[in-house]
């Protein structure tokens, strides 16, 4: 039986002066551009990549109501990556669509969204993101629930985590940026939770779910992610 640790409860929380107790996410941590950057690149490609595959889903998804409801919410992801591509600072020497590319762990759980594995050259990790022929494609179901019980929450994880270290006054576009797409994320999870909640109606319905579910964390987590999607620096604090 796997054993439930946390992560953290093996790091050095001495102070230098001998007492314990001090934690490092008590102290103040801001970004340097360069991280935000590359933060704000893999907000973009991860937006566009969902717009993509959301669109693509409606095609193939056979009821009605479910076509309407994934449409509304890939419209909402393709004004997000917009709004990114808005946000990316000006380095010089530095091209945006360069900046726009996926952590390793983005890469891995689209891969395992769409039923592709990973080679070794990383495909979707340039821009646009690659459109890969799809082989062994999981069922209409489970593909809802892993956006809606993986994807999303992850996703919406990674943002609150960039809020609450990003500098108002360094930071003020982002941040409203962050807000802005941080609720629809909420609101698209919640509306996508209820959505499978109602379709989820035999035994057979929950086995493939959950187990398309552990495919999906088996491959995030065995790309390195431990708390949401993105790559951010070691010196910001987990949850």
């Amino acid at each position: 039986m796997s054993e439930l640790t946390d992560p953290a409860d093996t790091a050095d929380t001495s102070d230098t002066t001998g007492h314990q107790g001090a934690r490092p996410d008590a102290e103040m941590v801001t970004l340097p551009l360069g991280s935000t950057a590359a933060l704000v690149g893999q907000y973009r490609w991860i937006e566009s990549a969902l717009y993509r595959v959301l669109g693509e889903w409606v095609t193939d998804m056979p009821i009605t109501s479910v076509q309407v409801h994934l449409d509304g919410q890939s419209m909402r992801h393709a004004w997000h990556a917009d709004l990114w591509a808005e946000r990316l600072p000006v380095l010089d020497g530095v091209d945006p669509d360069g900046l726009t590319v996926p952590a390793a762990p983005t890469a891995a759980l689209f891969a395992a969204l769409a039923g592709v594995a990973l080679p070794s050259d990383a495909p979707g990790s340039s821009w646009p993101p690659a459109t890969d022929e799809r082989a062994d494609r999981p069922g209409a179901l489970p593909r809802l629930a892993g956006l809606y019980r993986v994807v999303l929450p992850r996703l919406v994880t990674s943002y609150e985590r960039h809020l609450r270290v990003a500098a108002p006054v360094t930071d003020g576009p982002v941040m409203r940026a962050l807000r802005l797409v941080l609720n629809d994320e909420i609101d698209d999870w919640q509306a996508g939770e209820r959505l499978v909640e109602r379709l989820v109606t035999r035994p057979h319905d929950v086995t493939a779910v959950y187990q398309f579910l552990e495919r999906l964390e088996s491959a995030v987590v065995g790309a390195g992610a431990r708390s949401g999607l993105v790559t951010l620096p070691e010196s910001v604090p987990g949850d």
